[in-house]
């Protein structure tokens, strides 16, 4: 639960917060943040035989389950490199 608060919640708000400061540092904490999630949720979701594996939901509910948990970690993977990017652009403006 504590990953969950930290990582996924308020890492990517404070990100955010930082970025009017500092924009790589705050790039960089909603990068990893983002990463983080994207590590967690395929672990969780898709390898390790827990609860939250995707065969443990319902056949009703086991496709919907499937698919917005791959969605969710392509929008996970997708953010945490265009944060990258936007670090190395940044790094480069100067």
């Amino acid at each position: 639960s504590a990953f969950v608060y930290v990582v996924i919640l308020v890492a990517p708000l404070a990100g955010l917060v930082l970025l009017r400061f500092h924009r790589a540092a705050g790039l960089g904490v909603v990068a990893l943040s983002l990463f983080a999630s994207f590590v967690f949720g395929v672990v969780n979701h898709f390898v390790l035989e827990r609860t939250d594996h995707i065969s443990h939901v319902g056949p009703p509910w086991q496709m919907t389950s499937a698919v917005t948990a791959g969605l969710l970690a392509v929008t996970e993977a997708l953010g945490s490199g265009a944060a990258w990017v936007a670090i190395r652009r940044a790094g480069r403006v100067r």
